[in-house]
């Protein structure tokens, strides 16, 4: 199967550096490409196989990677002048595969919790979060707008 990036998703394989104290894991800098603005920076947390989808921005870029846990990411590309619209994009982020996903605006995302911890998820997104104009448009997990099953293919046990 070839996999074909969505038009303007870029990722960075994030480099876990340990000693004897712990370690640091550098997210995203404000020296590198992938960095466009700062608006802000927080934390979101799924328990074991919530999914929190599907939601896109029109004015922002989200940045975000998993610190704890693993979670299953899934995107959707609804930009009708896109090269890639009506394509999907899978990852499997966390503690097993440190990456940090950088999504346009008026790309649908979301995610699920795999596992059997609690997931925590940080977001840097290139603008703050308006309370009284939020740029958040949500759709169900379930919906028919968007060809994707959140649930294990061929999932007998839990």
């Amino acid at each position: 199967m070839v996999f074909r990036m969505i038009e303007g998703v870029m990722t960075k394989n994030l480099r876990v550096i340990p000693d004897e104290r712990g370690w640091l894991m550098e997210i995203l800098r404000c020296d590198e490409d992938l960095y466009e603005n700062f608006g802000q920076v927080y934390l979101t947390t799924a328990y074991p196989e919530v999914v929190k989808a599907w939601h896109l921005h029109i004015k922002h870029r989200d940045n975000f990677t998993c610190i704890n846990g693993m979670v299953k990411v899934a995107l959707y590309d609804v930009r009708k002048n896109s090269p890639t619209y009506g394509e999907l994009n899978e990852f499997f982020i966390g503690e097993k595969n440190p990456l940090l996903i950088s999504v346009p605006p008026h790309v649908y995302h979301g995610f699920k919790a795999i596992g059997s911890d609690t997931t925590f998820c940080v977001n840097v997104p290139t603008n703050p979060y308006n309370y009284s104009e939020p740029d958040e448009f949500h759709l169900p997990p379930d919906t028919d707008e968007i060809p994707y099953n959140w649930i294990l293919d061929g999932k007998k046990h839990g």
